[in-house]
């Protein structure tokens, strides 16, 4: 591993890399301004996208970077001559067994980690903020809406960026690499802390190892929508330094930073790092060691 990318294949990984990043962002800033030149859609904007968080907001900017990751994946696989599949992304895997699996055991981890908050009196519960017709309408509409943060974020850093880099350093060191990185794109949040952006870095290594139990993204995307989705939608506390409007519940936190997360919301609470382990070992168990499916 010493020096591979002072030899050809290494910096071929490292000029994939940087074209792939140029052109994401390239394509998130053409599709967003194609988007916002329709005179509706920029009235919208204006009065919602800079002050408060919604599903549609979500959804909008969610959508142009899910747009814009897989159009590079897919300019990339023509490159590489590689497949979604070496990406991590199997097709055929898509919405199945192992997402569903995921869906349930980020929630799992979220709901086990507001019960020890709730135990030391760092969380309470309150009454339902929705009636249950509007409920249902903003469960829903925020489910798909983190569900597009999963498919990004996870076909984005273990996916795409997690299979090219591998190839040049290895699994781990990349997963080590990506990880950080993820943490540190949550620094853009309003509200993030430093425990909060480890603590994330933390959660993209969990979801590196899902990958190399399972084969694929999947049952993270799966984990990582659901704990997005439990913390923002159903138990109403801050995600990543932001309060989503439309929640389920009327719950507060209360006590020390570092039992609350503080303004980062319970991702930033210093419980997380023991129950991210305590999940590791349980995806150690629940699947067998198996290298990524090609």
């Amino acid at each position: 591993m010493q020096g591979i990318f002072l030899g050809p294949k290494g910096i071929r990984v490292v000029w994939r890399i940087l074209i792939a990043v140029v052109l994401y962002e390239l394509l998130v800033f053409v599709l967003q301004i194609a988007l916002i030149t329709i005179p509706s859609v920029y009235e919208w904007w204006r009065l919602h996208g800079l002050t408060i968080f919604t599903p549609g907001v979500l959804f909008f900017s969610e959508s142009v970077r899910v747009a814009a990751v897989l159009l590079v994946a897919l300019a990339m696989t023509r490159v590489e001559e590689r497949s979604f599949a070496e990406y991590g992304f199997p097709a055929r895997e898509a919405f199945g067994r192992r997402f569903c699996q995921g869906l349930f055991y980020g929630l799992a981890m979220l709901t086990l980690l507001m019960a020890f908050m709730y135990a030391l009196h760092g969380y309470s519960l309150g009454g339902w903020a929705l009636g249950a017709g509007p409920g249902m309408r903003s469960a829903l509409l925020y489910l798909l809406a983190f569900l597009l943060v999963g498919i990004f974020e996870e076909f984005w850093f273990r996916g795409y960026l997690q299979a090219t880099l591998e190839s040049g350093i290895g699994f781990w060191p990349a997963a080590i690499a990506l990880s950080i990185a993820f943490g540190a794109f949550h620094f853009r949040n309003p509200g993030e802390e430093q425990m909060g952006l480890l603590m994330a870095s933390f959660f993209g290594l969990l979801a590196a190892f899902s990958l190399r139990r399972t084969g694929s993204i999947w049952f993270a995307i799966g984990m990582h929508t659901a704990w997005d989705w439990g913390q923002s939608c159903f138990y109403g506390v801050p995600n990543s330094g932001i309060v989503a409007t439309g929640h389920l519940m009327n719950s507060s936190l209360n006590g020390p930073n570092w039992l609350t997360g503080g303004s980062v919301g319970p991702e930033g609470s210093i419980l997380v790092f023991p129950l991210l382990l305590l999940s590791a070992v349980a995806i150690g168990c629940m699947f067998p060691s198996k290298r990524k499916a090609v």
